[in-house]
């Protein structure tokens, strides 16, 4: 038999056009896309390899696109990432396309994978956390941080933090009534009580005063905040009550000041204003910020809020914000679920809302150097999630709008920032 000659020049033609042809991975982020959240992993994963991405924002929902390597095809196919390999001259077209004037797109470079650290205690809580949930199933590396970490000087190593389902007041989440009996209230209260000991102070109220304080200092150096459920709203009434005590004795040992909604101190907030604490240490609520069930009026069935759209190039921090394959999202409660707008400052950037009940569900500002989020709910595909219940299995929704709002915040450090113009 013959062997077939094929000349050398051809042999090298047929290998560069090859290459030609296999120059970009976009991975689309549109209904086509099988897995979202793992899509956001490997990107980030791209990152970590020390190569840019691309964010096409607005461009089939808010699509990836990277320089093709077999190692970054090898991850898509292990992971389960939906993925289309194209050439150079096709990625011109789109770039082309999302540059014309009248498109509501634009091209964010995403340069570094930034450095995630997660507030939460040491010891094990009976609840789980949708943003630790997240970032583990889309492979997304993060350290664990608490009050020793934030009062050490740690948070400055990080350029992302997240605030787990938190109480920055002092008051153990206000579940003396229903849990004080439970091992892992007295566990928690114990170690609260330590750490609040070996820094000097006679309260965890104290303690958690200095922590909000030196997280809003990390904040505008340059850092990016993001909280969810009651880390938002307690967020900003430990800081308005750093001149008074909100804390009955059940909680640190003596009284509130019954006159501590008179002393509150909203030049300290980031995100509230003119709102009253409920000082009924038997009241699960914190004050007035978060809009309860008998105010909203919805149930399950027609709980929805809505994504705002903003402009792509002329305001590209809540357009990455944003970015999704769906603008109607799913309702989810929490201990705090939505914040009254009335009680939400004038220059806080209101991402999402609940029109029917007036609340907002997604808010963002900038403040110093940095920018912080604030995020309604606790679980984006649990409803109610009650205390003690079983974690949600990602597995089972891979394409979850919801959470595609958490991923955007942790890919929004990467983004190679561009003055915003309004």
């Amino acid at each position: 038999m013959k062997l077939l000659k094929i000349p050398f020049v051809l042999i090298l033609s047929v290998c560069w056009s090859v290459a030609a042809y296999a120059s970009y991975i976009l991975v689309p982020m549109d209904k086509a896309q099988q897995n979202h959240l793992k899509a956001y992993g490997i990107t980030y994963w791209v990152l970590k390899q020390e190569v840019e991405a691309e964010w096409l924002l607005n461009y089939r929902g808010g699509s990836f696109m990277f320089k093709y390597a077999q190692k970054f095809e090898n991850e898509l196919i292990i992971r389960g990432v939906s993925y289309e390999v194209i050439s150079d001259a096709q990625a011109v077209r789109i770039k082309e396309d999302i540059a014309h004037p009248e498109a509501n797109m634009d091209v964010m470079k995403l340069e570094v994978a930034p450095k995630i650290a997660v507030y939460s205690p040491k010891t094990k809580q009976p609840w789980d956390d949708a943003v630790t949930l997240v970032l583990t199933y889309a492979e997304i590396p993060y350290d664990i941080i608490f009050d020793e970490e934030v009062m050490d000087g740690m948070l400055p190593k990080y350029d992302w933090l997240h605030l787990h389902h938190e109480d920055f007041t002092g008051q153990y989440g206000k579940f003396y009534r229903n849990f004080s009996g439970q091992p892992w209230y007295q566990e928690q209260q114990r170690e609260f009580e330590d750490i609040a000991r070996k820094y000097g102070y006679k309260k965890v109220s104290q303690l958690k005063l200095a922590v909000v304080r030196k997280i809003r200092d990390y904040c505008a150096g340059g850092g990016f905040l993001f909280a969810m459920c009651s880390a938002t709203d307690t967020y900003d009434i430990a800081l308005a009550a750093h001149n008074t005590d909100i804390c009955d004795a059940v909680y640190d040992g003596d009284p509130y000041d019954p006159g501590a909604n008179n002393k509150l101190d909203f030049s300290q907030t980031l995100a509230f204003k003119d709102f009253r604490v409920i000082l009924d240490p038997y009241d699960v609520e914190y004050s007035n910020i978060d809009n309860q069930m008998g105010e909203r009026g919805l149930t399950e069935r027609n709980d929805f809020f809505r994504l705002f759209q903003f402009s792509a190039k002329w305001d590209p921090v809540p357009t990455m914000l944003t970015q999704n394959h769906e603008t109607n999202i799913k309702g989810f409660m929490g201990q705090t679920t939505g914040f009254k707008k009335r009680l939400i400052k004038s220059d806080v950037l209101i991402l999402a809302e609940t029109k029917s009940c007036d609340e907002a569900r997604y808010i963002h500002n900038t403040f110093g150097k940095g920018t912080w989020t604030f995020y309604g709910g606790h679980d984006p595909e649990d409803y109610q999630h009650f205390v003690g219940e079983e974690p949600t299995d990602l597995n089972l929704h891979p394409n979850s709008p919801g959470y595609r709002l958490i991923l955007n915040n942790i890919l929004f450090p990467a983004a190679k920032k561009k003055k915003q113009k309004t």
